[in-house]
């Protein structure tokens, strides 16, 4: 998963990570949230969803102390990150803000 997630993060595409935990309840209420999102969307916004008890190096790397933490990168760099559960307009607005995608 590593070296796939590096080609994805750092490609052209805007990537949102959602960094979650099978057991954790606020994950569990963000999925839905982030299925919206990504309809809304579509191919502007690629969203990946990292578990971190499957992918420990990856959420270490990237400093995951809680769950969910959300990050979003453009052209490989991270331009927003945030951990707990946001609604669907406060996502879409960060992601307008962050990398100019807009629904």
């Amino acid at each position: 998963m590593k070296s796939n997630f590096k080609d994805i993060v750092s490609s052209k595409d805007v990537v949102l990570v959602d960094f979650f935990g099978t057991w954790c309840g606020p994950c569990q209420a963000l999925m839905p949230i982030l299925e919206d999102v990504k309809g809304d969307l579509g191919d502007a916004v690629k969203i990946v969803k990292i578990d971190i008890d499957k992918n420990q190096e990856l959420a270490t790397k990237y400093q995951v102390r809680s769950v969910p933490t959300m990050i979003l990168f453009k052209d490989g760099i991270a331009k927003w990150r945030q951990s707990g559960v946001l609604q669907k307009k406060d996502i879409l607005n960060v992601i307008k803000t962050h990398t100019g995608v807009t629904v």
